[in-house]
């Protein structure tokens, strides 16, 4: 610990702007501002800025969770919804999310989940990592888009879109169908 702070007293500021400022008001200025430290102080903990964004990414998706569903399909799409609320809670947590996992950086747990649960119902190792990759950028690009859409709604650069929830569930199930699909083939064989 230095300067009496902590990894966690870092993120937790860093969550805090941007729950209130977005993904711009992540300054290392700012959040050492937020701790009373000098900025230096944060480099004790972080080697740079992306380590530091990972590992807010991080907490991010934290409570993302498998929901207890019978059917892994309903399993599935609890948790592409899950990740799309707990991304909708922080502006621009989309995109912080979208960078980290770009990076391999951070923020690897809905992967992870998306693949166990794929896993679970019959598909190969390979192919769960690749679908639960489509989904994640799914549900991750899709909130981007949004995001993007209320926060220029919000300026008045744009029109206010009807953000429709039912596309989002729409396009999920799209996906399920295609892993039902390569899991009844596998079956087949």
């Amino acid at each position: 610990m230095v300067d009496g702070i902590t990894r966690a007293d870092i993120t937790g500021a860093a969550l805090v702007l941007l729950t209130n400022g977005g993904l711009h008001a992540l300054a290392m200025r700012r959040i050492a501002a937020e701790l009373d430290v000098q900025q230096s102080a944060l480099y004790w903990h972080f080697d740079n800025k992306q380590q530091l964004l990972a590992a807010v990414a991080d907490l991010v998706v934290a409570r993302v969770e498998a929901t207890n569903a019978r059917k892994w399909q309903n399993r599935i799409l609890g948790l592409g919804s899950r990740l799309r609320d707990e991304l909708l809670r922080y502006p621009d947590g989309a995109e912080l999310v979208a960078t980290a996992i770009a990076f391999r950086l951070g923020a690897g747990r809905p992967h992870q989940l998306f693949t166990a649960e794929l896993t679970r119902a019959g598909m190969g190792d390979d192919d769960a990592r690749v679908a639960a990759s489509v989904f994640v950028h799914f549900v991750v690009g899709y909130t981007t888009d949004e995001q993007q859409h209320h926060q220029a709604a919000e300026l008045g650069a744009i029109d206010r879109l009807d953000v429709a929830t039912g596309r989002f569930d729409q396009g999920l199930r799209l996906i399920v169908a295609g892993a039902e699909a390569q899991i009844a083939t596998l079956d087949a064989t």
